[in-house]
């Protein structure tokens, strides 16, 4: 413990933002982290509790305590050497992990929790300017090759694991840059991607090979997902040429919503909107974006890939933006006693949201409204919650001026052509099937083919991707070698 009485003495203390006019401007990030003294002072809040509910909280098991202390002696970079033993990945989940380990906080009983996320976020950014982030170079080479389908953040934790105790790992993806959602999916106000670039470098020198633009199996014709692929790989040419496989393809099978008017021009998913931004910002041309630029705007769905809508439009120059929740407003503040240590239902406020947004909850699409083919509004219904079933409150319908609808209502599951060519068997969601424990952990019905990540436990967090990454390395290890040093 930094300090005994640290949690007493001290308040909790946030990460800054840039002000809202400055960063609408452009599409850099805009939070400003801690320095060393204010990472020094927040990690003496920590209690260095017997029972480190913090742990348990993240996904990853960061060893929380451990580097808090280790920064409030100012030992930065013994402090990245624990953060890195369990996060590949830290400038990842420093930036938009929603920080569960905070929520579990034992300090959060009856107090504001220790701010674990941006202490980390300080760690690894402190790792990087000191040039201590350095390639991990096995010693020996095992012979062994591993494909690993998806170079989202379980792929890469997978494959970065794998290559530093020797295996050859090949990674393929299907876009034309490594990162899957991280790269495609988060707006770079929230994660810029020379963070991604930077670790590709570092996995390349460890022995990992990156190849885009290359599908493996084949793609519904009518399937609105990214895809920028120029070669295309059977599944059966990876059995063959690999001694195991790893499908971390993630869950990119859009949930719609099927309501009369669906067909109108101006509605779109949000993964047909924000990737075009992301590949203008990296330098790339457009033909067709998708703009928002003095449009009115609605966003279907409240939750992060909505957020990121509304901030992307604002961005654009939206005229208004609405946000649409189909259930009820959560408490602003949790009940603490019932829920703790668990992640709590509660309102929450995006830096988005504080940017310019309307959010309407308990509200239902009935039908959206055009001319000419094009959509000009929808007409929405407020409902109510009894025993589980959505009931139509009477009389509440109202038409809204819509120019722009993005649909937002997360991920159903993995694309399921993908997993039928590899003949994998699915769980009731359409997910991989694969059980996390005992012999046969992370491997699908297929002999040698693991699966991991969201494709894996459907929708999640980075954080979840990270870990079952690292986790389907040790079993991929394990199956090849009999053993592993790998951690889980």
């Amino acid at each position: 413990m930094g300090k005994i009485t640290g949690f007493m003495e001290f308040q909790r203390l946030e990460e800054g933002y840039l002000p809202v006019q400055d960063r609408l401007k452009n599409y850099k990030e805009f939070v400003i982290g801690l320095d060393d003294a204010q990472a020094k002072t927040q990690a003496a809040r920590c209690m260095d509790c017997g029972t480190p509910f913090c742990n348990n909280g993240c996904p990853v098991n960061n060893i929380i305590p451990d580097f808090n202390e280790l920064v409030f002696q100012q030992d930065w970079k013994q402090a990245l050497e624990v953060l890195h033993s369990t996060n590949n990945f830290p400038e990842f989940t420093g930036r938009i992990c929603p920080a569960p380990c905070e929520a579990a906080c034992t300090l959060n009983v009856n107090d504001d929790p220790v701010g674990i996320k941006s202490i980390e976020h300080a760690i690894i950014d402190r790792g990087w300017q000191e040039q201590w982030v350095v390639p991990e170079n096995s010693k020996e080479k095992t012979g062994k090759r591993v494909a690993i389908v998806g170079s989202g953040p379980a792929g890469m934790a997978a494959a970065q694991q794998l290559a530093r105790v020797g295996h050859a790992v090949t990674v393929f993806e299907k876009n034309d840059r490594v990162g899957g959602l991280l790269r495609y999916g988060i707006p770079d106000f929230k994660m810029e991607k020379f963070h991604i670039d930077r670790r590709v470098v570092q996995m390349e020198a460890e022995g990992v090979i990156f190849k885009t633009s290359v599908l493996v199996s084949e793609l519904p014709k009518d399937l609105k997902v990214t895809n920028w692929a120029r070669e295309t790989i059977s599944p059966q040419v990876l059995m063959q040429d690999f001694d195991a496989v790893i499908l971390t393809g993630g869950a990119e099978q859009p949930r719609d919503l099927p309501v009369p008017g669906r067909e109108l021009n101006g509605i779109h998913y949000a993964m047909e909107f924000l990737p075009q931004q992301n590949k203008l910002n990296a330098g790339d041309t457009i033909t067709k974006q998708i703009r928002a630029d003095g449009k009115h705007v609605i966003v279907i769905g409240g939750g992060d890939t909505g957020s990121d809508c509304v901030g992307t439009s604002n961005r654009h120059g939206a005229v208004s933006v609405t946000q649409f929740e189909l259930l009820p407003q959560p408490p602003e503040q949790e009940n603490k006693a019932l829920v703790w240590p668990y992640w709590p239902i509660k309102l929450r406020t995006s830096s988005s949201h504080e940017e310019g947004c309307d959010r309407e909850f308990s509200i239902a699409t009935k039908e959206f409204i055009g001319e000419q083919g094009k959509v000009t509004g929808l007409k929405s219904v407020h409902v109510e919650w009894r025993d589980g079933k959505m009931i139509e409150v009477p009389g509440s319908e109202k038409i809204l001026k819509a120019d722009l609808v993005l649909l937002a209502m997360g991920f159903v599951s993995p694309i399921g052509s993908i997993l039928e060519t590899f003949g994998i068997d699915k769980d009731s969601r359409g997910n991989a099937k694969a059980a996390t424990e005992g012999t046969r952990s992370y491997m699908t019905n297929v002999q040698k083919v693991f699966t991991a990540g969201d494709m894996r436990r459907g929708q999640s967090l980075v954080v979840w991707a990270i870990r079952e990454g690292r986790q389907a390395a040790r079993a991929v290890d394990e199956f090849l070698m009999g053993t592993s040093t790998l951690p889980r």
